[in-house]
């Protein structure tokens, strides 16, 4: 018998509930919703654990813990149970990141514990569009990347990761889950770019997809090729693809002081409706 407020494991048979919870704002829970819906919540495939927060036996918040620590729906009493059993587990995660009112409760309460970071991006505007766009027109060259590409797209990849978090994902295993994120990418046709004489000039992902919202994620154009438009036609073109064939709202979030792709995306159509934080270890 629950307890009026409690905090616990959540198991597959939590599986609905979950999902109602994740359902409730499937924009901004698109990437945690994403892994549920493909792994379920037994951690081993889930690839960590997802805590649930009860309030008078329903569940109300949840919190992923894996390689990320994602809150959730999250209310301030279920940031600090959430917190307390952070803090009692230790950090295992590379990053804190979710909407910006949770996430920035959470790191106050455990950076006494698991700081310094090494970066605390505070305000990371999310951005979202339902339709394509209207004024820029999509880039032609734009397309999906064959599984036989891997070695074209990989680089940029890397490039695209390393100048946006500040280290580079071939640390650590060689580079072995990341090089499988990619792969799984390619071949769920979800990555794209523009290839000039085998060289990427333009690229981006869709990510996280349900059928409610996907997120485009890992906008990059090489740097010879900055200050061309290359991103708003990049993005209308994928924008085109998602909308087609993904889900009928498109969102991402970018840096709030990276002010030439705001505006680019704003051009593109997209429109600001919340924020999110992120916090690198």
């Amino acid at each position: 018998m629950l307890t009026q407020t409690t905090t616990r494991v959540l198991e597959p048979a939590d599986l609905g509930a979950a999902l109602a919870v994740l359902e409730s704002a499937p924009v901004e829970n698109a990437f945690v919703a994403a892994r549920v819906q493909a792994a379920g919540l037994d951690p081993w495939r889930l690839g960590g654990e997802m805590w649930g927060w009860y309030t008078d036996g329903q569940l109300r918040s949840l919190c992923y813990s894996g390689a990320n620590l994602v809150p959730i729906c999250a209310t301030p009493d279920a940031v600090r149970a959430f917190a307390d059993r952070a803090r009692r587990n230790g950090r295992r995660c590379s990053s804190i990141v979710g909407p910006v009112e949770p996430t920035t409760q959470l790191w106050r309460l455990l950076e006494p514990s698991w700081g310094p970071a090494r970066d605390v991006r505070a305000h990371q505007p999310l951005m979202v569009t339902e339709e394509p766009s209207a004024t820029v027109e999509p880039d032609p060259f734009v397309r999906r990347i064959r599984k036989d590409e891997m070695e074209v797209i990989m680089p940029a990849c890397v490039a695209m990761f390393t100048e946006e978090v500040g280290v580079s994902p071939m640390a650590g295993d060689g580079g072995l889950l990341y090089q499988a994120r990619v792969a799984e990418l390619v071949g769920s046709g979800r990555s794209f770019a523009r290839i000039e004489d085998g060289k990427v000039v333009f690229k981006a992902e869709i990510g996280a997809a349900t059928r409610h919202a996907c997120q485009i994620q890992g906008v990059w154009v090489a740097p010879e090729f900055r200050g061309r438009g290359l991103s708003e036609t990049g993005m209308a073109a994928v924008l085109r693809y998602a909308l087609a064939d993904v889900a009928p709202v498109v969102s991402l979030y970018v840096n709030d002081y990276n002010t030439p792709a705001r505006a680019a995306y704003r051009r593109v159509g997209f429109r600001e409706v919340g924020a999110f934080m992120s916090v690198l270890f």
